[in-house]
């Protein structure tokens, strides 16, 4: 998945957000990232992209960059 497409997905599917988000955005700044988009970010990182995320890394991203680099 590019980054481009991860960015779609979670504006679109994760957080479903009017918020236009880039690799930069902080997490802090979008309010639709709460604890349910935690864990839907980390069901979609193993099923769509087959990748075991953990929460506490999850937890320490900062940024959508962040989230993108723990599926690579």
């Amino acid at each position: 998945m590019s980054e481009q497409e991860f960015l779609t997905k979670m504006k679109e599917d994760i957080l479903d957000t009017e918020t236009d988000i880039d690799a930069g955005t902080e997490l802090a700044s979008v309010e639709e990232w709460d604890s349910l988009g935690v864990v839907d970010f980390i069901a979609m990182a193993n099923t769509v992209c087959g990748k075991k995320v953990k929460r506490d890394d999850v937890n320490a991203a900062k940024t959508f960059g962040d989230l993108y680099a723990l599926l690579k």
